[in-house]
């Protein structure tokens, strides 16, 4: 868990337990806190690749259940047209739409910008 993600697991085991220091606490005892963390804790979900916990999918895909139906009774629902984009998708993807376009920072949003619109990116 430590070579995965150091900060997460001592965020987990500060937030979960009040331990500022696991370092100190005997290895075993260590192993046996950080085994039971819950499976939303940070380092459980980063360990096993999971973006989000499964209390926010579910919400996001009642959320989309939701606006789904409200969009069948529009206009555009009924001709097929400008469905709304899925909540859970972009949660899956790791906050990109589905069409990839994500930033990690002003810069590369900067960066794309200027490419798009072929001006510099300082402007």
């Amino acid at each position: 868990m430590v070579a995965k993600d150091a900060d997460a697991l001592y965020c987990d085991m500060v937030e979960t337990y009040h331990i500022l220091d696991y370092r100190a606490l005997p290895a075993r005892q260590a192993a046996r806190l950080a085994s039971g963390l819950r499976p939303s804790s940070r380092i459980k979900m980063a360990l096993s690749g999971v973006v989000v916990d499964t209390e926010t999918m579910l919400l996001a895909l009642i959320a989309d259940a939701v606006r789904v139906l409200a969009w069948q009774n529009t206009r555009d629902g009924m001709e097929g047209k400008n469905a709304p984009k899925s909540l859970a998708a972009l949660l899956a993807n790791g906050g990109k739409d589905e069409a990839g376009v994500g930033f990690d920072s002003v810069e590369d949003f900067e960066a794309w910008r200027a490419s798009m619109i072929g001006g510099d990116p300082r402007a």
